[in-house]
C-alpha cells in the first residue's frame, strides 16, 4: 500500500548538517551583541526560525525578549535591539521609525539588522535615506536551505516567484546560486547537470562561477549526489494549477502546510483546540500514506486502526512479566501511533466533508475535460458558473488560467466575456490581476491570426540579441504560446487506458492526478535522465519556447560511484507541488533513483494565484 524504498535504493545525503551550519552561524551573528537584547523577528522568519534555533537556544544566547515585526510601536526597554529581517523596504521603513523615534526622545542603544538570506543595496539605501544609516549595524545570515523531510529542502521565498516570473526581478537568482554552492561544497561536485528556462540557466552560470572562484574547494571528491536538473515554473503551469488529489497535497490544498507543519483545527482534532502537526517522514502513519492516491487513503487507515486494536489486545492474555515488557517496551509506540491515527482520519474526515461540500466530482471532471481537449465549450460554461455562484475568487481565477494554458490562449470574445463576468461578480479591484496573469502568460487572450507580425518578430529578436533584460521578458510574454497540446502529443501526457486506471496499483505517474495526466515537469525529467541529455528532445524544447535555455553539463564520471549516480537533486525555481514531489518518488521507486528535492517554497493552485493578485485576502 505504502511506497517501500527499493532494497537497492541508494542512501540520502544527511542534511541535518545545514540545520548546524545555520543555526551556529545565528549564534555566532547573536553574540556579536554581548549582553542583554531583544530580538525582533519578521513573522515570515518565524517558522524557519523555530526549526533551527528554537526559543530556549535564543535565550541561552542572552535574547530577552521576542518581538514581531509589525506596524504597531514596540514598547521594548532594552538596550540593545537585534533585528532578524528579509531584505525588505517596508522592514528598513520599521527599524528606521524605531530608531529615529529614540532619537528624538534622547535614547541611545544600540542596534543589529541582521538580513536573511542576504541584504539588499537598495535596503541600504533606504537606511541612509532616513538618516540611521551610521547607528545600525548591519549583517548577513545566509540561511537559504532548511531541509523540510529526509529529501525535501526548502529555501522558503515564496516571493521568488512573483519577484521573477511577473516582476523581472532578478536579484533571488545570486541567492539561488549561492545555495547550490554550499551544496556542492558539502556534497558536491555534482558531475552531470541539466536545466531548462532562462532563470535556470542564468543560476547556473552564476553558481558556475562561483565554482570557478573557489576552484578547488571541491576538486578530488568523490560527489554523492550524481545529477543536479534546475527547471523554471513557467516551463510548466499546467501542473501546478491542477487540483491536487495524492494526500499530501490535499492536506496542502485544504489546511496549507506551512513550512512542514500544518495546523489541524478542532474539527480535526475533535477536541476544542487546534494542534501544530510536523508532517515529515518521522510520522510513521503519514510516511505510508503521504503519496497515495486519497481514494487508498481510508482503506489503509482503517486496516492500520484494526491492526493496532490486535496489538491492544494481546495484553489480555498476559502474565505481570509480560505485562512490564508490554508497558516498558510497546506502548509508549502504541498510543504516539494511535495519536496519530486518529489525526490523519480526522484529516480525512475534514477534507470529505469540504470536497463533498463543493462538489469536488465535478470539478476534477472539469479539470480532466480540459487536460484531454475535449468538451471545452461545457468547460467554459462550467468556469462561468463558478464565477456566478461567487465559488471563490482564487478557485475561478485557477480554472480560467487552466483553460487558457491549455487551450494557448483564449479566443477574444471568451477572454472578455469571461474577465466582464469575473470583475462584476468578484468586484472590479480585480482588474489589475488579469494585467498581472496575462504578463506571466497564465490568462492571456489569441491575437487574431494569432501569429506575430513580422515587425514583432524582427523587433524581438533585435532586442534579444543585444538586451537580455526587462525588455526581452516584456517581448517574450507577448511571443509565449503555451502550445500545451503539441507538448502532451509529443510527450504523451495523458495515458490512453483501456478500461479503469487501477489507483491501487499505480502504473505511472499520472496516478498523481487519478490516471489522467502525467505532469509535464516530471516527465521532461524522466526523458532527459533516460537519454542523459536534450538530444531527441529538440520539438519539445522548441514548442516550450526554450530553445535557447536548454543545457546539459557532463563532467567525466570516473570519481562518481554507481551509488551516487542513482541520486537526482531536482531544483525548482519557483516553487514544486506536493503532486510533483509524489510522481518523481514514484518514477525514483520503478527506476531505481532517489530524488532530492530543493525549490525555492512549496506551491500549489492557491498559493500561485495569490501571488499573482493584486487584491489580498
Amino acid at each position: 500500500m505504502a511506497f517501500p524504498h527499493r532494497p537497492d535504493a541508494p542512501e540520502l545525503p544527511d542534511f541535518s548538517m545545514l540545520k548546524r551550519l545555520a543555526r551556529d552561524q545565528l549564534i555566532y551573528l547573536l553574540e556579536q551583541l554581548p549582553g542583554k537584547k531583544d530580538l525582533f523577528i519578521e513573522a515570515d522568519l518565524m517558522s524557519p526560525l523555530d526549526r533551527i534555533a528554537n526559543v530556549s537556544i535564543l535565550k541561552q544566547h542572552e535574547v530577552d525578549k521576542l518581538y514581531k515585526v509589525e506596524n504597531k510601536p514596540a514598547l521594548s526597554s532594552n538596550e540593545q535591539l537585534c533585528f532578524l529581517v528579509r531584505p525588505r523596504i517596508k522592514n528598513m521603513r520599521y527599524i528606521a521609525s524605531l530608531v529615529n523615534s529614540d532619537k528624538l526622545a534622547g535614547r541611545t542603544r544600540k542596534y543589529k539588522v541582521i538580513f536573511s538570506p542576504q541584504k539588499f543595496y537598495a535596503c541600504e539605501m533606504v537606511l541612509e535615506e532616513e538618516g540611521i544609516y551610521g547607528d545600525v549595524s548591519c549583517d548577513e545570515w545566509a540561511f537559504s536551505l532548511l531541509p523540510l523531510d529526509v529529501d525535501l529542502l526548502s529555501m522558503e521565498l515564496p516571493e521568488f516567484f512573483r519577484d521573477y516570473f511577473l516582476e523581472g526581478d532578478q536579484r533571488w537568482i545570486n541567492t539561488v546560486a549561492q545555495a547550490l554552492h554550499l551544496l556542492s561544497t558539502l556534497y558536491g561536485p555534482f558531475p552531470n547537470c541539466y536545466g531548462i528556462g532562462r532563470c535556470a540557466k542564468m543560476a547556473y552560470e552564476l553558481w558556475r562561477n562561483l565554482e570557478e572562484e573557489e576552484d578547488g574547494e571541491t576538486k578530488g571528491r568523490r560527489p554523492e549526489i550524481g545529477h543536479i536538473f534546475l527547471l523554471d515554473r513557467d516551463v510548466d503551469f499546467v501542473t501546478a494549477l491542477c487540483s491536487q488529489v495524492v494526500y499530501e497535497g490535499l492536506v496542502d490544498d485544504t489546511f496549507r502546510i506551512k513550512c512542514g507543519s500544518v495546523d489541524f483545527g478542532p474539527e480535526v482534532t475533535s477536541s476544542d483546540k487546534s494542534l501544530k502537526v510536523l508532517l515529515n517522514a518521522e510520522d510513521k502513519v503519514f510516511n505510508e500514506i503521504r503519496n497515495e492516491h486519497f481514494s487508498n487513503v481510508f482503506g489503509f487507515l482503517s486496516q492500520k486502526a484494526r491492526n493496532l486494536q490486535a496489538q491492544y489486545d494481546r495484553r489480555r492474555g498476559m502474565d505481570i512479566k509480560q505485562m512490564k515488557n508490554f508497558v516498558s517496551q510497546e506502548l509508549k509506540g502504541l498510543k504516539q501511533e494511535h495519536r496519530l491515527l486518529s489525526l490523519h482520519i480526522g484529516a480525512c474526515e475534514s477534507i470529505m466533508k469540504k470536497k463533498t461540500k463543493q462538489d469536488f466530482q465535478e470539478l476534477i471532471k472539469t479539470e480532466h475535460a480540459l487536460l484531454e481537449g475535449f468538451n471545452i465549450r461545457e468547460s467554459t460554461s462550467y468556469i462561468e458558473e463558478h464565477i456566478d455562484r461567487q465559488v471563490s475568487p482564487i478557485e475561478s481565477l485557477r480554472l480560467m488560467c487552466l483553460l487558457s494554458i491549455t487551450e494557448n490562449g483564449l479566443i477574444p470574445k471568451d477572454y472578455r466575456s469571461l474577465k466582464t463576468q469575473y470583475l462584476q461578480s468578484y468586484g472590479p479591484e480585480h482588474l489589475l490581476t488579469f494585467s498581472n496573469l496575462r504578463r506571466a502568460g497564465l490568462l492571456t487572450e489569441q491575437a487574431p491570426g494569432d501569429t506575430l507580425t513580422a515587425v514583432e518578430s524582427k523587433v524581438s529578436k533585435l532586442v534579444t540579441d543585444k538586451a537580455a533584460g526587462k525588455i526581452t521578458d516584456a517581448f517574450s510574454s507577448l511571443a509565449k504560446r503555451s502550445n500545451f497540446r503539441a507538448i502532451s502529443k509529443k510527450l504523451n501526457l495523458i495515458p490512453r487506458v483501456d478500461g479503469e486506471y487501477d489507483l491501487k496499483v499505480p502504473r505511472d505517474m499520472a496516478y498523481v492526478f487519478s490516471g489522467a495526466y502525467v505532469p509535464l515537469s516530471c516527465r521532461i525529467i524522466e526523458q532527459v535522465l533516460e537519454r542523459r541529455s536534450w538530444q531527441g528532445l529538440d520539438e519539445v524544447v522548441r514548442l516550450l519556447n526554450c530553445s535557447d535555455f536548454a543545457f546539459t553539463d557532463m563532467t567525466k564520471e570516473d570519481k562518481a560511484s554507481s551509488e551516487s549516480l542513482r541520486l537526482i537533486l531536482v531544483v525548482f525555481l519557483g516553487g514544486c507541488t506536493f503532486s510533483e514531489i509524489s510522481a518523481l518518488r514514484f518514477l525514483g521507486r520503478e527506476k531505481g533513483y532517489r530524488f532530492i528535492f530543493l525549490t525555492t517554497a512549496v506551491t500549489n493552485s492557491a498559493r500561485l494565484m495569490e501571488a499573482m493578485s493584486e487584491v489580498k485576502a
